[in-house]
């Protein structure tokens, strides 16, 4: 019976006074987006267990450890969705989103699904907010990119953050890294993880990546990508800086950054707080020229990143940002009697048309508890109907706040006309701009 009434470990219930400050947030996020010229995509939330495992990279350990992979019906390999990025790009090869002109911009919220130690920000079942921009090979597009994190995390109000980027080269240049790598951790193997001995021929920066104490002791001391960089990558990684700075945006390079999956070429980027503990890092991404013409398609440069939106949540509050959450009723009325009941219910259904957030109660209770339930859910607004109400065809308005009384007709048509005008002015008053 437990079962039933327990989630599954690693997951969550968000509750609607959570989910009104996500809607926040997310709100935010749209906007920005479509500054910046992203449309929306939504994906599936399983995709074939192929896809992730040629994109995200067969050494990594969101495949080799953490997917969600089962046979269903037809006896195909199937995958709840670790990241966001390779249902996108299975999208626009599907759809042939390129025809329509570059770039091609595109975000979307999903859940991911990874079955690792639940931890603080990062469930099981967690959330993403993800931008994916194809088409432009420029650093330009890269500091874009940074840009649209930093925009959303400014307008947030988010305080003490930090941006963190590293070039991890290209295919050509990272060979010779990747042999340095080899002879520097083959040194070391007796001190690596399995998991890590097993990197060492096929993926060594994946070692750098561990979160083992031993393998992250041995990779402190090794050899950076930014040493080895071929002329181009050091010049496109130039590039991004330069625009960076003629942007006013404050960075720091970081050589340790690699990330947590394969397709990532020359750019990589972290925006880290120090308001999450160990997990600081809240937003993470950069560029994957290869992802594309790897899945099937022709060659076509790419990059993006991810936002992780409890984590965003988490910083939001050990900040003691407020967010302009909507009040959750605008207007309560309470009927005392069948009759005032319907003349309630008449009055909600018509402040509904209008679009009031207005309620009634349907419960049965007694008139002091539908002040207090109405007290309980912020009402802004109260009207209290009874037969002299009824009678005489008018009633109290009550303000919540200020405790301030107001006249009003009982006809539909006059009550919403003086209801809305009566509060309109407050409305105004009392919006928050600021996000």
């Amino acid at each position: 019976m437990a079962l039933l009434v327990q989630g599954p470990k690693g997951t969550q219930d968000l509750l609607p006074e959570q989910t009104a400050r996500w809607q926040v947030v997310e709100q935010v996020m749209r906007e920005e987006a479509s500054l910046y010229g992203y449309g929306e995509i939504r994906t599936p939330v399983f995709e074939h267990t192929e896809l992730f495992q040629r994109s995200v990279g067969e050494t990594t350990d969101v495949v080799q450890k953490e997917m969600y992979t089962f046979n269903d019906k037809g006896g195909r390999s199937i995958t709840l969705r670790p990241e966001g990025t390779a249902g996108a790009v299975r999208a626009l090869l599907e759809h042939a989103l390129y025809n329509e002109g570059l770039p091609v911009k595109l975000y979307y919220f999903t859940s991911c699904y990874r079955y690792e130690k639940p931890q603080a920000g990062r469930l099981r079942e967690f959330h993403q907010f993800g931008v994916e921009a194809f088409g432009s090979a420029d650093p330009i597009a890269d500091a874009e990119t940074i840009m649209l994190g930093k925009s959303i995390f400014d307008r947030l109000g988010m305080r003490g953050y930090s941006i963190e980027i590293n070039s991890i080269g290209c295919p050509e240049c990272r060979a010779k890294y990747h042999q340095t790598l080899k002879e520097y951790f083959a040194a070391s193997i007796d001190q690596l993880c399995d998991t890590c001995k097993d990197r060492l021929d096929r993926n060594p920066m994946r070692i750098l990546d561990c979160k083992n104490p031993p393998c992250a002791e041995v990779a402190k001391d090794a050899p950076i990508m930014l040493d080895y960089l071929c002329d181009d990558c050091r010049e496109h990684f130039d590039g991004v800086k330069s625009y960076l700075d003629d942007a006013g945006v404050k960075y720091e390079v970081n050589p340790t950054i690699v990330r947590g999956l394969d397709y990532y070429t020359r750019t990589v980027f972290e925006f880290v707080s120090n308001d999450l503990g160990s997990q600081s890092t809240f937003c993470g991404g950069g560029r994957y020229d290869g992802l594309v013409a790897e899945m099937g398609g022709k060659p076509l440069p790419a990059l993006g990143y991810a936002i992780g939106l409890e984590r965003v949540l988490m910083i939001l509050q050990a900040q003691g940002i407020e967010l302009p959450v909507q009040s959750q009723c605008e207007l309560f009325v309470a009927a005392i009697g069948e009759a005032a009941q319907k003349r309630a219910f008449a009055l909600v259904r018509r402040m509904r048309e209008c679009s009031v957030f207005a309620q009634f109660d349907s419960c049965g209770r007694s008139l002091k508890a539908q002040m207090k339930y109405a007290d309980k859910i912020g009402a802004d607004y109260t009207l209290v109907l009874g037969d002299d109400e009824l009678q005489s065809g008018r009633g109290k308005l009550k303000n919540m706040k200020t405790g301030e009384l107001t006249e009003i007709a009982l006809d539909e048509e006059t009550f919403a006309s003086q209801f809305l005008a009566a509060t309109v002015t407050a409305g105004s008053a009392g919006a928050d701009s600021s996000i």
